[in-house]
């Protein structure tokens, strides 16, 4: 079996390891591949350029293509792929706009009844502030258009309001992703991942996973595309997963279906666990990162089965989903000055981390030279440790965390700590 992935950082890396474990025989094809995908068949294609891709996938007869990334399935790859009746697990680009259009997965959820916070969107910059004057703080201003997980911006006075406006509207931080924003009521609560793969209709729920947005230790400083996440998570019981599924994933669906983009893929709800229940914060229509991290190495029954039934649009519902007992967590290791500027080419020495069945590292920023590794993002590696309960697990993340060398290298010692203070809480 043939297998393309399309994109290089530390999720694409998982999907990778994650399906290389599922059929070690099939032959992977990785576009521009990161300094830790060995033994893959490079494929020097940008993520974006489509008809490139979709011709290789063609000449090549690539039995499926993942495609990990937003921009690509934003700008309709997985359309060109299935037009060229090429196997492609991802959504349409019509379906993508849950993700590529903030205004139109409210006005989506508004309709179906999806819970989620009030909200109004706008293009004119006056308009918006006029709004956030009569509405007060805390409150939150997204781009309403792609921003590589950093287009939220949480307000706890009037002032910043105004200011993360101005910074996207006039001075365009986030590109074209903030000509037209999104001002949201605040939500209290802690946030919840769930991934769902989804064929059009049916869709199979995988653990949950929280992760971890801020830059700094205690979940402070400005917003990053994840420095850490670990699964499960304790307080989405049974019940709780059952509400997501009712509430929130399946009349979207519906809702989808209806609009004329059924949504055949991976849907991610980031979710805020209120008093009222739970509420959705975004959709995406790819697998999370750092969550793919945790989610897929305790996954135990197949990854690519699950892919294949919904590509093809068969049935979900009876397919058996098993994960290993236990705990996972990343922690991430990133260049100094992220989520700013930050340099380069920094050689990376990983001498010291021993992995092991249960202490994986997915490459994400690294680069593969004449110099060996060296560091080529924002985000390096994601160092993922295993174990028999959440505190081995975070031990062995850290331990590995820290052996990491490269010059300006930092990290989070602190991913899961609303989890450990739950556990010790119970322990006491």
């Amino acid at each position: 079996m043939r297998i393309l992935i399309v994109g290089n950082g530390g999720r694409e890396h998982a999907l990778l390891w994650k399906l290389r474990r599922d059929l070690p025989s099939a032959e992977f094809h990785v576009t521009r591949p990161n300094g830790g995908m060995t033994g893959v068949r490079p494929v020097e294609i940008a993520p974006t350029d489509l008809e490139a891709l979709s011709g290789f996938a063609a000449s090549r007869r690539m039995d499926l293509t993942v495609v990990g990334p937003e921009a690509p399935l934003a700008m309709g790859i997985a359309d060109r792929f299935r037009k060229k009746g090429l196997p492609v697990f991802g959504p349409s680009k019509a379906a993508a706009r849950i993700e590529s259009s903030k205004a139109y997965a409210k006005a989506l959820m508004e309709s179906a009844g999806v819970p989620t916070a009030g909200y109004r969107t706008f293009t004119d910059r006056e308009e918006a502030v006029d709004h956030l004057r009569e509405v007060g703080a805390p409150i939150v201003v997204k781009a309403s258009g792609l921003a590589a997980g950093k287009g939220a911006v949480v307000c706890t006075t009037v002032e910043e309001a105004e200011q993360a406006v101005a910074s996207m509207m006039d001075d365009f931080a986030f590109g074209e992703a903030g000509r037209e924003v999104v001002i949201e009521d605040f939500m209290e609560g802690e946030e919840l991942s769930v991934f769902g793969i989804a064929n059009g209709e049916e869709v199979v729920l995988l653990p949950p996973a929280q992760d971890h947005k801020r830059v700094g230790e205690g979940d402070t400083g400005p917003n990053t595309g994840g420095m850490g996440a670990y699964a499960p998570v304790s307080i989405a019981e049974p019940a709780l997963m059952t509400r997501v599924r009712e509430e929130v994933f399946l009349p979207t669906l519906r809702a989808m279906a209806e609009d004329d983009a059924p949504f055949r893929g991976l849907l991610y709800a980031g979710l805020m666990l209120t008093p009222e229940g739970p509420k959705v914060v975004e959709f995406n229509c790819r697998f999370g990162d750092p969550e793919t991290q945790v989610v897929l190495p305790m996954m135990e029954s197949s990854l690519l089965d699950l892919l294949m039934a919904a590509v093809d649009g068969d049935p979900l519902s009876h397919r058996e989903v098993r994960f290993r007992d236990g705990a996972a967590l990343t922690t991430v290791v990133a260049s100094g000055g992220y989520p700013g500027s930050y340099p380069k080419g920094k050689t990376i020495d990983l001498g010291r981390v021993q992995e092991s069945d249960d202490l994986l590292v997915f490459h994400a920023g690294t680069a593969r030279g004449d110099t060996g590794l060296t560091t080529s993002g924002g985000r390096v590696l994601a160092v993922t440790g295993l174990g028999p309960d959440l505190e081995s697990a975070a031990r062995r993340s850290r331990e590995g965390a820290a052996a990491v060398e490269f010059e300006g290298a930092f990290h989070r010692t602190d991913i899961g700590w609303r989890e450990l203070a739950r556990i010790q809480g119970e322990q006491r």
